[in-house]
């Protein structure tokens, strides 16, 4: 397969997040392509052990919700390697909250889940666009950030804002005159990682691993896609695209938020999946 002209050997990857799951794969992907890489994760053992296993790598115990830790970041980068062709803002936590309960929990999350794209953006994007070639920013959303579903507000709030703050900043670089930078919205559907892997220790059957999503990041990519939607084994992407829909129609017939786990729809939607 044909990757994206960014990802070339000597090249270099900065991943936030990077020591384990979809930033791990993301690293052992790029290092098989021969390009440099920079794991930036708030865990320093993970990051060593990391290292052992991709070698000749950087990594940063980094802090993505506090800029200049971040800012800290980019300088090691460029006094490394002296660039950065792609940045994949990954970096995420959940925590269980409700609307008004489990402030701390809110804090953290949109800090970390959302303020950590934005300084990532902020701090590396200006200096990409300098180097005049083709590069990738590559944030990682949620379906929550989508659809919304009820239980877990902070996650699903700071993951419509990465969808909004990418899908601003693919608009502000495509009408650059000159700009070879693209940003892309990965959306993983359930993937087996350290946050899921808190909760169910054994990975479910229904589950993508981190692999297959890195594969069908490339390959999106490579493709020209903005959003990467991606399926697992268990939700095709027509299920997806219908869930979708039906979370929009909300809006559009003015029905309840988040009809979809409303009992007076529940038949309804059911019937609308299965059309």
């Amino acid at each position: 397969m044909k990757h994206h002209p960014a990802l070339t050997s000597g090249n270099v990857a900065v991943i936030t997040g990077g020591a384990d799951g979809i930033g791990l794969a993301a690293a052992q992907f790029y290092k098989s392509l021969g390009m440099d890489i920079c794991l930036a994760d708030v865990d320093p053992g993970k990051l060593e052990a990391a290292r052992d296993e991709l070698g000749d790598i950087l990594t940063v115990v980094t802090d993505v919700s506090h800029l200049p830790a971040v800012e800290k970041l980019r300088d090691k980068v460029y006094a490394r390697y002296g660039r950065v062709d792609v940045l994949m803002n990954n970096a995420g936590v959940a925590r269980q909250c409700s609307s008004w309960s489990s402030y701390e929990a809110w804090k953290t999350v949109i800090e970390t889940n959302l303020w950590g794209v934005i300084n990532g953006i902020h701090t590396f994007v200006p200096g990409m666009i300098k180097q005049e070639s083709p590069g990738l920013i590559i944030n990682t959303g949620s379906k929550q950030g989508i659809t919304t579903p009820p239980g877990n507000p902070a996650y699903n709030v700071s993951k419509a804002g990465v969808k909004a703050v990418t899908e601003a900043l693919q608009h502000e670089l495509r009408s650059a005159e000159g700009c070879q930078l693209s940003a892309h919205l990965l959306v993983p559907g359930f993937t087996y990682t350290g946050m899921i892997r808190a909760f169910i220790p054994e990975k479910p059957e229904g589950a993508w691993t981190a692999a297959q999503v890195v594969a069908f990041m490339a390959e999106s990519i490579a493709s020209g896609d903005f959003y990467i939607l991606c399926p697992d084994n268990d939700t095709t992407r027509e299920t997806d695209n219908k869930r979708m829909s039906w979370a929009m129609g909300d809006l559009i017939e003015n029905r309840p938020p988040l009809s979809r786990w409303h009992p007076d729809f529940q038949a309804q939607f059911d019937e609308f999946m299965q059309d």
